[in-house]
């Protein structure tokens, strides 16, 4: 009886279900990589395994853990929110509230209208639209991520989205009490939720939940830097790390006294710090953490699957699953179509957010306990969004290897168009952002070029206004020999496919030597791998761009413009050098690294003497910089 009684709690205690969370993310994690399936699959399934509903051996303390999960979302926000600078979100705003204002309200419009066919009440319907609107932020980015999907055109629009659903959240949190059944009273909802706000007037709790946003944006900009500054002179790592945390934590803390979306004060937390000198070191102390929780929360989501629930109803269970992926996924694909997302970025932006999210565990608890929404509907709903978080990895599998490699074969299947251009000196494979612009000087100078583009839809637009290109792959040889490579002089490649392009040179060199090779290249990386290949052309596509806004900021802050420009043209004559004579030497670390901290010291020493040597009355005083041009990553 006694050995009983002890290996129950032994079972109980916070070492074994430590023991049992851990064991199961080492374990499951690495075999779903193996089998091609992603870590966010695989931690879902251990979940699911480790669960009450399966092997049990996890018990009541679910809800406990899940809280503390949620911090790598938290996390994983902040961090998203550090790569942001101010002035770039604000340029994502169209998309931001573009495209995930449209989700919402399109989501939220065929949800309340299905609801209500089935004999749902209003105000319910109301409310089961604007929850189910919501996808799964942590799911989402962390498979993109996973995949190096991010930054692909769809890619930023699921982050647009998902970005517009966490600022939805606040006036939904203000909402759902405007939905509450006769009878029930802001002072009742109060009580039991123990929240002074909560029974404030809506105004107030405006005003404060502006005064916290406002806080934090204070703290941040002006507070906090002097602080890390701080922090760092003591020179421990570990102090600068449970700053970060403690910033962290302070920052959930007071969003949810608000009763504001945690993960959104997090995001902006991150901005309002993108600017920091500190901010490379807040990533690297944050990531570790980051990574464990958002493990620790997919494994939560697994374990609260209720199988009970699913295998009682079955038939019900498949109907809103399946319900709410098709419905998600039909209104983000005409989302996508309305604002123009190619074939194959427009399927991975349905597919990747096809599904509940997070907050609606958080939203469906709130409804219940405000008398929105009765039991009887939000167990079911909440066990549907939670099947449908497990099938997200899926989805986005599925489209990997079923819907893109299709989409890719329809592209390809469409015959190459006849080019009736065969005698011109400049040959342009590419005709997009880059390209275009390239190819219109060139022929308003006289010169003639045939343009070739391998995205049939641009070819089509561009026709429209009178720009003529054909489409076809550059890496055929029979293409080429149609666009009249035997006689051109220049081949110009500016396509942002980075194989693709080096695959164009490897084929001109081998086949048609003769012919001179401009190139773009899409970054440091690849200008290196151009100059492998004895490409002596290579432009890279942001550089000319940075150096005269660079000029500009120079003027703007009093030095002369033409001193300005002689700076810029010193940078950049040395940036080439420096990079023409590192290309060699990416593949060794430690070479590359002391060579590029050489180049940086010899560059600013090289502007320090033109500046000594040509005084010029307010001209900004050239600083040491610890940003290296020549980090292996750009």
């Amino acid at each position: 009886m006694n050995t009983v009684v002890l290996a129950n709690a032994a079972r109980d205690g916070a070492l074994y279900q430590s023991l049992i969370y851990l064991l199961a993310m080492v374990v499951a994690v690495p075999v779903a990589k193996r089998l091609g399936l992603g870590s966010v699959l695989g931690y879902l399934v251990a979940g699911m395994l480790i669960g009450p509903f399966a092997l049990g051996l996890i018990g009541n303390e679910r809800e406990g853990v899940m809280h503390v999960a949620e911090m790598g979302v938290v996390m994983m926000l902040f961090l998203i929110g550090l790569e942001l600078r101010p002035a770039l979100l604000w340029q994502l705003r169209g998309s931001i509230f573009g495209m995930g204002g449209l989700q919402v309200a399109g989501t939220m419009t065929v949800v309340a209208v299905i609801a209500l066919a089935l004999g749902v009440e209003l105000k319910m319907a109301l409310a089961i639209g604007a929850i189910l609107a919501m996808s799964s932020t942590a799911i989402v980015l962390q498979s993109l991520n996973e995949k190096r999907l991010i930054k692909r055109p769809g890619g930023e629009a699921c982050f647009a989205v998902l970005l517009f659903q966490d600022i939805a959240v606040i006036p939904m949190l203000a909402l759902l009490p405007l939905l509450r059944a006769k009878g029930a009273t802001a002072a009742e909802h109060a009580a039991e939720s123990g929240s002074a706000l909560a029974a404030m007037p809506q105004w107030q709790q405006g005003l404060i939940t502006l005064g916290a946003v406002a806080a934090i944006i204070f703290i941040g900009r002006v507070v906090l830097r002097h602080v890390f500054r701080f922090i760092a002179g003591a020179h421990l790592r570990e102090a600068f790390t449970a700053t970060a945390l403690l910033l962290l934590v302070a920052v959930v803390w007071l969003m949810e006294l608000v009763g504001v979306s945690p993960a959104l004060g997090a995001f902006l937390g991150g901005v309002v710090l993108a600017d920091s000198e500190y901010r490379p070191q807040l990533e690297a102390d944050v990531e570790p953490f980051k990574g464990l929780l958002l493990g620790l929360f997919f494994v939560s989501v697994g374990s609260n699957i209720d199988f009970a629930l699913i295998l009682r109803q079955p038939l019900l269970m498949a109907a809103l699953v399946g319900g709410l992926v098709m419905v998600k996924w039909l209104v983000l694909f005409g989302v996508g179509r309305f604002f123009r997302l190619t074939g194959s970025e427009n399927s991975l932006f349905a597919f990747a957010l096809a599904q509940g999210g997070e907050f609606a565990f958080v939203l469906f608890s709130l409804s219940e306990a405000q008398a929105v929404l009765p039991r009887e509907i939000t167990s079911p709903l909440t066990a549907a969004v939670a099947l449908s978080m497990a099938l997200a990895p899926l989805l986005l599998i599925f489209h990997e290897r079923v819907v893109q490699p299709r989409l890719a074969q329809r592209q390809t299947e469409r015959e190459a168009d006849m080019i009736d251009e065969h005698d011109h000196p400049v040959i342009l494979a590419g005709f997009g952002r880059f390209g275009h612009v390239i190819g219109r000087l060139l022929r308003a100078n006289g010169y003639g070029v045939t343009v070739l583009d391998h995205d049939g839809d641009q070819v089509d637009t561009l026709r429209k206004f009178g720009m003529k290109s054909f489409y076809g792959d550059a890496t055929r040889e029979d293409l080429l020999e149609a666009a009249g490579i035997a006689t051109a002089k220049l081949f110009i490649i500016a396509i942002d496919d980075e194989e693709q392009a080096l695959r164009i040179v490897d084929l001109l060199q081998r086949k048609y030597p003769h012919v001179k090779i401009l190139a773009r290249a899409v970054s440091r990386q690849h200008a290196y791998e151009f100059l492998r290949r004895n490409v002596t052309h290579v432009h890279r596509e942001t550089l000319g761009s940075s150096l005269d806004l660079t000029i500009d900021a120079l003027h703007a802050l009093g030095m002369d413009a033409a001193h300005a420009a002689r700076t810029a043209a010193l940078f950049r004559e040395h940036d080439d050098a420096a990079m023409r004579e590192m290309a060699l030497l990416t593949l060794d670390k430690d070479a590359y690294a002391s060579n590029a901290r050489k180049h940086i010291e010899n560059l600013e020493r090289l502007l320090r003497s033109d500046r000594a040597e040509n005084p010029l009355h307010g001209a900004a005083p050239i600083s040491s910089s610890t940003d290296s041009t020549h980090s292996p990553k750009r």
